[in-house]
């Protein structure tokens, strides 16, 4: 029998698991003073026209699927992982579409008062043919909630990151640099 714990202290996750093994993994980030810093895998999921987003009752704005690669582990299979996690279905990638460089100041959010430096790898997911999940995602404790957005309403919303409607529009499919700076 293999007994998973989970704790999250700060910006470090610990996993530890039964049978004599102890296994830590580390996210990938750090915070000093009043500076945070994260390396992000994230997933553009798109289904029936509609972009995957998620949400929470924390946060007053939709967020993309993805987390932090932890230390050794590639941006694909943190991708993959994450959403796992927070869809419970799994997703194959289907190519590396946005290399994202993102400045915010999080003002009133989970890093509140914190300047905030984040490069995730946005990847293109393979469609399913259904947009049917199994969610039971939790973050900071709080039930995530998954939210299908119409592409062309996405400036209805206040949802992050703010490229993705012009980015699906495009119609772009190589990689793409962008940063976005959005601190006050």
């Amino acid at each position: 029998m293999v007994v998973l714990l989970t704790h999250l202290i700060g910006n470090r996750k610990f996993f530890v698991f039964c049978e004599g093994r102890i296994i830590m993994e580390y996210n990938c980030g750090f915070i000093d003073g009043n500076k945070w810093f994260r390396y992000r895998a994230a997933a553009i999921i798109v289904e029936e026209g509609c972009v995957l987003f998620a949400g929470n009752e924390i946060e007053d704005y939709f967020y993309s699927i993805g987390g932090a690669v932890h230390m050794g582990e590639t941006a694909e299979t943190a991708v993959k992982r994450e959403v796992l996690e927070e869809t419970g279905v799994e997703y194959e990638i289907d190519y590396l579409a946005v290399i994202h460089e993102n400045f915010f100041h999080d003002d009133k959010g989970s890093h509140k008062g914190m300047d905030c430096h984040e490069i995730a790898m946005y990847f293109m997911m393979k469609p399913r043919g259904t947009r049917e999940l199994n969610s039971e995602s939790y973050v900071m404790g709080v039930k995530e909630t998954m939210h299908w957005i119409p592409v062309e309403d996405i400036h209805k919303y206040k949802a992050f990151p703010s490229f993705m409607k012009e980015y699906l529009q495009s119609g772009y499919s190589g990689i793409k640099h962008i940063i976005t700076d959005e601190r006050v």
